[in-house]
């Protein structure tokens, strides 16, 4: 089986994020994962790129994580991928088929509210995963659903609290099987010394987004979760 994560940050992107990108591609690496997804969030989210700039600019700022993780990950023979955290009011989306050019042609993304970009990046064919839509927080004020522009649904995310993340979890996951929607599971990691660490397991190689879209709609993905217990230390720049 091979394993994959589909949801971290790295602290070139996300201001939330401890790790440079090719410190993340080399825990991951560690930790026995054939790919990852860099996942950062978006400018109107919990952002590491200077608002001030031109917006050609904060792309290339942006994608300068994800670019760090992927040179890392040809060097150590891990598979590195793209996809977006898109906010809106603190409902969040990972989106897996957005590029660079995507990004340079819409300057107006981070003022989308998240039906109107849902709906964008659908006509694009990219792949659109509602993020933990029941996590509770002190900064969530409300909980949002989108079932009808909603691809999968992340089932599992492993950065909740151990107190949380079950019910959170059987509750997205009720969601997702009340409208017959397919799940995934990510991570969502932001930090060396997560307690856990998840994804999903696949029994075929994933080449590209949109083999994982594929895996994912056609449900043949395993979301795992497991204790983040690392026997030998790591160096990290």
């Amino acid at each position: 089986m091979f394993r994959y994560e589909t949801h971290c940050h790295t602290k070139e992107a996300s201001r939330c994020g401890k790790l440079s990108g090719a410190d993340v591609a080399r825990m991951y690496k560690d930790l026995g994962y054939d790919g990852i997804f860099i996942t950062d969030h978006f400018f109107n989210g919990s952002s590491a790129v200077d608002p001030s700039l031109p917006w050609e600019e904060k792309v290339a700022v942006y994608l300068s994580g994800f670019e760090n993780a992927k040179a890392e990950g040809e060097k150590i023979g891990l598979d590195v991928f793209l996809g977006i955290e898109f906010w809106f009011y603190a409902t969040e989306f990972l989106v897996y088929g957005p590029d660079r050019a995507f990004l340079l042609a819409n300057p107006d993304l981070d003022r989308l509210d998240m039906r109107e970009l849902l709906t964008r990046c659908r006509e694009q064919g990219y792949f659109c995963v509602h993020a933990h839509p029941f996590r509770q927080r002190g900064y969530i004020k409300t909980l949002r659903l989108y079932p009808d522009l909603t691809d999968a649904v992340e089932t599992l995310n492993a950065a909740h609290p151990e107190t949380d993340h079950f019910v959170f979890d059987r509750r997205a996951q009720a969601y997702a099987d009340s409208y017959g929607l397919p799940f995934t599971g990510g991570s969502d990691c932001h930090v060396p010394d997560q307690r856990w660490m998840g994804g999903i397991l696949c029994e075929e190689r994933i080449a590209c987004w949109q083999d994982y879209a594929a895996a994912v709609k056609t449900r043949r993905v395993a979301p795992f979760r497991e204790p983040h217990d690392r026997t030998k230390p790591m160096k990290f720049d």
